[in-house]
This record gives C-alpha cells, structure tokens and sequence, in this order.
C-alpha cells in the first residue's frame, strides 16, 4: 500500500470521527431536552405547620425540584422527624434545616428562643389581640404611659415614653388568667424576644404602668431616640400663669400742719400769752 493512499484512509478517518462526535452531541442534546432537566426529590410539609409543633412522619412527605438543591434542604425524613418547627410552614413548601430547631431540644415556645435571649410575656388590650395584627415574625416598638414617681418629676399627670425598640415576636394569642373575685377570664397574652436586660425593664413596665405595642416594618431597623410626651404637649404646651398687671401710683407727699407757738408775758401781776404760727403768723 502506497503511502499516497494511507493518507487518503487517514484523512477519511478524521473526517468520520469528527462528523460522528457531532451527531453525537447534537443527539445527546435533542435526548436531555425531550428528558428535561435532573431532579432531587427534598423533603417538604404535607399540610400547614405551626410554630413549635414537634415534626411527625405522617406531616412529612417529599417533591422534586429540578436544577440544583437549594442549600440547607432535607432530604431525608428522617433528619427532621422528632425536631421543633421554629417558624409556621405550609403545605407543599420545603422543609430548610433553620426553620427546625436542633434534635433533641423539643418542641413548643421554648425552640424558638435564640441563644442569649428571653421570651417575655406581655398582657395587651383587646383592640391589639382582636384586630390581629400583632402575629409571629412582626416587629413592634413597646410604649408605656404612667406617672412618673418622686417630687422632681419633670411632670405631674401621666407621661408616655417609647420603652423598646424593633422587638420581634413570638408568638400572640390568649391565656387564661384569674380576676380580683377568683373567676377565670380570658387575656390577650404577646410573647416577645427580648435580651435579659429588656426582659427585667419590661417586667417591672408591666406591673407599674401601660403597655402598649406598635407595629413598625420589618425593614426599619432604625433606633430612634424619643424624648416621651404628657398631656400638656397634646395641648400645644402648658398654660402660661396670667400675668400680674403692675400699676405705677404717684406717691402722694402731704405738706405738715403748721405747729404753733405761743409765748407768755409777764407784766406786774399781769400775765398775757401770745401764739405765733411756724411759718411766722400771728393768731
């Protein structure tokens, strides 16, 4: 065999190659498109979860999610049977590893404590418990009203001041508690989170004074220093005391009566007296 026609064989055999090569990656391609993408199948909630529920394997069942695995997914049911659900989750939605407490340290209130912090309950009206709005994961600024103690208070009626600040909560809803006559009556009961610190101010704010939240955006986080307001201040300021009108009398200077005198004369046996007046007039 010559030399002319191997490179003849030779070139045809590159040709074949790479034309095979082509229709082999334009095949794969038609092939995983008409296949779609690769699946993981994660863990996900069967029906709505509350907050500290201790996880079952009946609450449990699995989707696939195509493409990558989101971080911090479970995908197995084992690893999250038996764990505290630290926020509400819904059906269907996928069960991440920061929405569970760790293993083993239970369910209720109490998983969803932070490490360092305190959940304080708080007692509110029926407007804020009825209307709702103070639910778990809100942010709320916590006001009290009251009189301040002692005789150099800046103020003598009730005076309002802005206690804390972009607190989270917990969790809201009612307890039973007793009245003044012994009878169980229902209260709107706020768990907030708050640092050792805020749970003592926030204690003795709610055995001497009103408390009273307000629902701030999640996304403000801004600490605002608020000087407190009274009663007065609604009014425009306190009431000026009248002014005392000052009138000007012209001293009145009375000119003395005249004092007299009088000199006796003496004349024999005769005695005569005559008066004269201070500015030299005879009577």
């Amino acid at each position: 065999m010559n030399k002319r026609l191997m490179t003849i064989l030779f070139s045809a055999f590159v040709v074949a190659a790479v034309c095979s090569f082509l229709v082999y990656r334009a095949v794969g391609v038609r092939l995983s498109a008409a296949h779609g993408p690769a699946t993981t199948r994660i863990v996900a909630a069967a029906s709505d979860i509350k907050i500290g529920t201790v996880l079952a394997s009946n609450q449990l069942t699995t989707v696939e999610i195509a493409g990558s695995v989101p971080k911090g997914a479970i995908l197995k049911p084992e690893a999250a049977i038996g764990r505290g659900v630290v926020s509400n989750l819904y059906a269907g939605e996928a069960i991440m590893d920061d929405r569970l407490a760790p293993m083993g340290s239970g369910g209720g209130l109490a998983a969803t404590i932070k490490d360092g912090m305190r959940a304080c309950a708080v007692k509110v009206d029926d407007v804020v418990g009825v209307a709702g709005f103070v639910t778990a994961g809100e942010r709320v600024d916590v006001l009290i009203s009251g009189v301040p103690p002692g005789p150099n208070s800046p103020t003598t009626g009730p005076l309002v001041k802005t206690l804390l600040q972009n607190i989270e909560v917990l969790s809201a809803g009612t307890d039973i508690q007793k009245d003044s006559e012994g009878k169980p009556k229902s209260v709107q009961v706020v768990n907030l989170l708050v640092t050792p610190d805020q749970a003592e101010s926030l204690s003795l704010a709610s055995n001497q004074t009103k408390i009273q939240l307000v629902l701030r955006n999640p996304l403000d986080t801004t600490i605002t220093k608020t000087p407190g307001t009274d009663t007065a201040n609604l009014f425009g300021g306190a009431a000026e005391p009248a002014k005392v009108r000052t009138v000007s009398v012209a001293k009145v200077f009375h000119r003395p009566a005249p004092q007299d005198f009088s000199i006796q004369v003496y004349n024999g046996s005769k005695r005569s007296e005559a008066k004269f007046a201070s500015s030299g007039g005879t009577q």
